[in-house]
């Protein structure tokens, strides 16, 4: 189905927005007592979100000691001598590990009241050598309850899953498209700018994997060279292979979430009024 878009006037009011609506899930959670799962990509399209979501627990006085970080993919390297595939160095600046601890996990923990943080072994990354391994847990502790995605500006990818994924593809690891690399300079400038020294391998959910075991889906979408991300997600009326992040208009209560640059200024038809607040 086509998942109309609602237009924030910058990165700072989306996340702002997506931060609360986590937060009411995470306190509805809570009550329940039982485990709450966040989907997580690395980069900067959900920083707003994660620093915002830090404010919240911090005012809100959350329980975070029932949160699970599922991170969405890592870089992979190949051992040279084996031939064997293994997550890169968690020390690197653009490891999606080190992201996820340092902007996720410790920013939420740093909010929180002492002892109610997320417990080391509730951050979770795919492996890869036993990618299966990761949908089945997810699937064990009853799906995603909420799954934070992002797009590629240059080929739609979500997660590292390229152009041309199909539908129902599970957790793998798969060789990064040439265009998902180029996207990730702008990401880690630690890079520098150098095709090179992208990584050529990684370890990700798959399409599959996104739309099945997620309880509700937000795309977030922001910045002037997400311009055309913003037009496909919005035309998307269902998973178009060519642009793997069209896997929204397919998940169970999905919101796309974009700024006025992402939109063009100009919100389509069905789209919610401008939030500036």
């Amino acid at each position: 189905m086509r998942v109309p878009p609602t237009v924030f006037a910058d990165p700072d009011h989306l996340g702002r927005s997506l931060a609360t609506l986590i937060a009411d899930a995470l306190a509805t959670a809570a009550e329940s007592g039982r485990p709450f799962l966040l989907g997580c990509p690395g980069g900067r399209s959900a920083l707003s979100t994660y620093q915002a979501l830090a404010e919240q627990v911090a005012g809100r006085g959350l329980d975070l000691r029932h949160m699970v970080v599922v991170m969405m993919d890592e870089y992979v390297e190949r051992d040279e001598v084996t031939g064997a595939l293994r997550r890169i160095d968690p020390a690197l600046e653009h490891s999606c590990v080190r992201f996820g601890q340092l902007e996720i996990v410790e920013r939420l923990n740093r909010a929180a009241a002492p002892g109610r943080g997320i417990d080391a072994d509730r951050f979770w990354i795919p492996d890869p050598a036993d990618p299966d391994e990761f949908d089945k847990r997810i699937a064990e502790h009853g799906g995603i309850d909420l799954f934070i995605l992002a797009s590629g500006a240059g080929d739609g990818h979500v997660a590292f899953n390229p152009a041309g994924t199909r539908p129902g593809t599970r957790t793998r690891v798969v060789e990064l498209a040439e265009q998902t690399r180029r996207d990730n300079l702008a990401t880690f400038p630690t890079f520098e700018n150098r095709l090179d020294r992208v990584p050529r391998y990684g370890v990700t959910v798959g399409v599959g994997t996104i739309q099945e075991q997620s309880k509700r889906a937000v795309m977030v979408v922001h910045g002037a060279d997400k311009a055309t991300a913003a037009r496909r997600l919005m035309a998307a009326e269902h998973y178009e292979p060519d642009w793997p992040a069209t896997v929204l208009a397919d998940c169970a209560n999905p919101l796309l979430f974009v700024d006025t640059a992402a939109a063009g200024q100009r919100p389509a038809a069905g789209a919610a009024t401008i939030v500036t607040r």
